[in-house]
């Protein structure tokens, strides 16, 4: 595998695939300016703007296969107002902006709201996945594996029960202590640490 470090748009794309065709392109540009988890800050343009890098890869290798993941607030995607804060009124029209110049090259696109955790991943977050075809072959999505287990752990007929993070952790391993550190955790971090223990540990009966 070869890493590229740099900025993604001075990569060019002809002289990194060598040429070669390019069965899949993966893009999973920053989304912490669109994500609700942001708060009410200022966003930065720059970063706001890094899934036009996959426009520039679509035109220049044409790709058979586009694969996009971010944030469900993704689709809100529009120009900034005048306090570079994202403009109400306009909410979404560089979204389809973007999909539109996949169209023009050749895409059939479509995109789903999902939740990892439904398909055997360890997380319940749900995320937004885009799948841009230009090959003549359909889109398939895959089918629910797994479900939100009941307070005894089981999973309706036909799935799984979803997966836990504590299957992913190692342990053994002591970790930091969230106290003495150099520079403190944040107010928020420490609030949701504060509550994980009162109703893991505290109020819990097991």
């Amino acid at each position: 595998t070869r890493h590229f470090c740099s900025d993604v748009f001075e990569v060019d794309p002809i002289t990194v695939t060598d040429g070669q065709p390019v069965g899949l392109l993966w893009a999973s540009p920053d989304c912490k300016h669109f994500s609700k988890a942001k708060g009410g800050k200022p966003v930065s343009k720059k970063i706001r703007s890094l899934a036009w890098v996959v426009i520039k890869w679509a035109k220049a290798v044409r790709p058979r296969v586009i694969c996009l993941e971010n944030v469900e607030e993704f689709q809100t995607w529009g120009p900034l107002g005048d306090d570079d804060r994202p403009c109400p009124h306009r909410k979404g029209q560089t979204f389809q902006l973007w999909k539109a110049q996949l169209q023009k090259l050749g895409y059939v696109i479509e995109h789903r709201e999902l939740r990892a955790c439904d398909y055997g991943a360890p997380t319940i977050r749900k995320r937004l996945f885009l799948v841009a075809r230009r090959d003549g072959q359909p889109i398939v999505w895959p089918s629910q594996s797994h479900a939100k287990p009941d307070a005894k752990g089981k999973a309706p007929k036909g799935m799984k029960p979803w997966r836990t993070a504590a299957e992913c952790i190692d342990w053994s391993i002591q970790g930091r202590s969230i106290f003495e550190r150099e520079k403190p955790l944040a107010d928020a971090t420490m609030r949701r640490v504060a509550h994980g223990m009162k109703r893991y540990v505290r109020d819990s009966a097991d």
